[in-house]
């Protein structure tokens, strides 16, 4: 969530900083002077590579810790912006603020509880403020809703979706538009994300694969971010949104030196036989506000956007015009407090009775959520979160109905939940299942086999997307309906233990399934017990960590975050082919590529140790000389873990 209203990517794109001045040459500044530079220009993605590299140290500022937390939060990247607030956290001479942005990204994140123990102490430190009291209500809300999800299938849709972003899809008589990054190399890259920017695609309705860019009219060969788009029902008549790409900018000054700002602006493309004609909505002024964000209502006679323009009820409204008979527009108008609130809302959308728009000043799961209203003679009312899993603990938003009728609702949102990319494009439609598949586990502590009760179990999908979260009960049980013919991992997390995960794939069902399943969580808090960390593979001869191995390093991440007195020697071991010496060199190697990936994720570099032990310390016959299996060399093959300390 951008608390400032920078928004970017998926956001109103309220901000592209420019320095026009310097007091010193670029290649005079100290790394240090660098990564605050990058930063005050908002271009966070190249910011958090040199705070990355500032952090890694015995004497590191918490200021840097806090930038680099909030980079990766700007970017989108909230599992390491957790791991680096993690951490500011358990100092001192932290900005309070950081407190909020922690609670913020943990909620992001899906840790209602623990969202709800930060934004707690961060009231007890600050006091109480309406921003804190209604994500207080949005984290008990969010639990509700994932233990009670609705009977909505939401599929990526994966035509369109590539790992860059990809978002605000609507459809057309004939055609799908969305805005999304490109890797053509001609569209020039932002500082902020590290990738292109925002350029309109489109594709046929009923075609398949992913769209093109839109060449007609010029619509993108704007300089910066182009996109979203919205249209009239003929799709004869574009609204796009897009950065200004002019001199006339934000100007002001801060510690001698001069920057602007480009905001945004509607503009409006007609066609007219075989050309667009290209004109400015009248009421942009992007030396004082940004616009855009349109949306028509189901009449044609009223246009939606949104803005932060003087007058409204916080940072970006809802705001509306209504079309003159003579053509011109009215003057803008506020769309009121049923609507708006003092922080932000978005991406107006409406079909028939009920109005939708995405908004981060109301109880909410995440950032921002999706909300529908009715709407009456032009009146809008009963606005309403609409659960999940339309809304996730990440950004939704973007919300639009192709089809609706008593049968089926259906039709596309997008959301930065974990997908292909960092925006993508998701498909929904109500559901109507023919049998009950329902998932029952229990949870253990593996050491002792005990039963472990309250233990915490998410469900995700096969692109790690939370599907529903629950704890399990007094008597360690778990369940959570089910999709036929899904793929799904269970994850069991608990303080004090190393995680433990099971995949399940259902089928078609003949009649009501169960499929059980056991979760078995490794104590670690006993000093000089060792655990393996299963499933870590490495190239032959290479010691760079496979994104594979990535995946199993990310949870031993977050149990060190989780558990942040934990202290481990991390080592690598190989199986008794080659020369010692070799094997020594290699897994010690390995093992320091495992250290400083895991520094990388937020974790301080004194609370590992890397050792390789070669071959010296096999779990089996298999040494120089003895003839083995292939099974039997690979479990000498190993990376363990050992508490040194907790």
């Amino acid at each position: 969530m951008k608390y400032n209203r920078i928004f970017l990517s998926h956001y109103f794109v309220l901000g592209l900083m420019f320095l026009t001045t310097t007091v010193c040459a670029q290649e005079q500044l100290s790394l240090q002077a660098k990564a605050d530079l990058l930063f005050e220009k908002y271009e966070y993605y190249n910011a958090a590579l040199l705070y990355s590299k500032l952090s890694d140290s015995k004497k590191v500022k918490t200021r840097n810790l806090e930038r680099l937390a909030e980079s990766y939060a700007q970017i989108n990247n909230y599992d390491l912006a957790e791991n680096w607030y993690a951490r500011v956290a358990q100092r001192s001479d932290y900005n309070k603020k950081s407190l909020l942005q922690y609670a913020n990204v943990l909620k992001q994140n899906g840790k209602y509880a623990e969202a709800k123990t930060m934004y707690q102490r961060y009231i007890a430190e600050q006091g109480d403020d309406d921003f804190v009291s209604i994500a207080l209500q949005g984290a008990d809300s969010a639990a509700r809703w994932i233990a009670n999800p609705h009977k909505v299938d939401i599929l990526p849709f994966s035509d369109v979706n590539t790992p860059l972003s990809e978002f605000g899809m609507i459809a057309t008589a004939n055609k799908l538009y969305y805005a999304g990054e490109t890797t053509d190399i001609t569209v020039g890259k932002s500082g902020m994300t590290g990738q292109s920017f925002l350029r309109l695609f489109s594709r046929d309705k009923n075609g398949t694969g992913k769209g093109t860019m839109v060449t007609d009219g010029g619509i993108n060969q704007a300089k910066y971010h182009v996109g979203p788009v919205a249209s009239n029902k003929t799709g004869d008549k574009l609204y796009v949104t897009r950065t200004n790409p002019d001199k006339e900018v934000q100007k002001y000054r801060k510690e001698g030196q001069k920057w602007s700002r480009s905001t945004l602006e509607l503009m409006v493309y007609e066609k007219q036989g075989n050309e667009w004609k290209e004109t400015a909505f009248p009421f942009n002024n992007v030396k004082e506000y940004s616009l855009g964000h349109a949306a028509w209502s189901e009449e044609q006679n009223r246009l939606y956007f949104a803005s932060d323009m003087p007058g409204g009820l916080g940072g970006v409204d809802i705001w509306f015009c209504d079309l003159q008979k003579d053509g011109t527009w009215g003057n803008p108008v506020n769309a009121g407090a049923e609507i708006n609130t003092k922080y932000d809302e978005m991406f107006p959308m409406i079909f028939g009775d009920k109005f939708y728009f995405s908004s981060n000043g109301r109880p909410g799961m995440g950032g921002l959520d999706i909300f529908e209203a009715n709407v009456k003679q032009g009146k809008i009312a009963q606005v309403k979160n609409m659960g999940f899993p339309i809304n996730s603990a990440s950004d939704d938003f973007a919300y639009f109905v192709q089809e609706d009728d008593t049968m089926l609702q259906k039709g596309f949102l997008s959301s930065n939940r974990s997908g292909a990319g960092g925006d993508d494009i998701y498909f929904y439609a109500a559901k109507k299942p023919v049998f009950k598949i329902v998932i029952q586990g229990k949870t253990f502590n593996k050491k002792s086999r005990e039963l472990l009760a309250e233990t915490n179990v998410t469900l995700f999908g096969d692109k790690r997307n939370m599907l529903a979260k629950s704890q399990s009960d007094g008597k360690a049980e778990f369940a959570f309906d089910v999709d036929k013919n899904t793929a799904y991992q269970i994850l069991g997390e608990r303080s004090g233990y190393y995680a433990d995960s099971v995949m399940v794939f259902t089928k078609v069902p003949t009649r009501d399934t169960v499929y059980q399943v056991a979760l078995y969580l490794e104590p670690i808090m006993e000093v000089g017990h060792k655990f393996v960390l299963e499933n870590i593979y490495y190239d032959f001869d290479k010691y760079n960590i496979r994104k594979d191995a990535a995946v199993i390093l990310d949870q031993l991440v977050r149990t060190m975050r989780d558990n942040p007195t934990l202290r481990i020697e991390l080592s690598s071991h190989t199986d008794s082919r080659g020369t010692h010496r070799y094997n020594d060199v290699l897994s010690q190697r390995r093992a320091e590529s495992a250290v400083d990936y895991i520094v990388s994720r937020g974790i301080e570099r004194d609370r590992l140790v890397a050792k390789g032990y070669g071959e010296r310390r096999l779990v089996n016959r298999c040494a120089d000389g003895v003839k083995c299996s292939a099974a039997e060399h690979q479990a000498n093959r190993r990376t363990e873990v050992e508490v040194l300390s907790y």
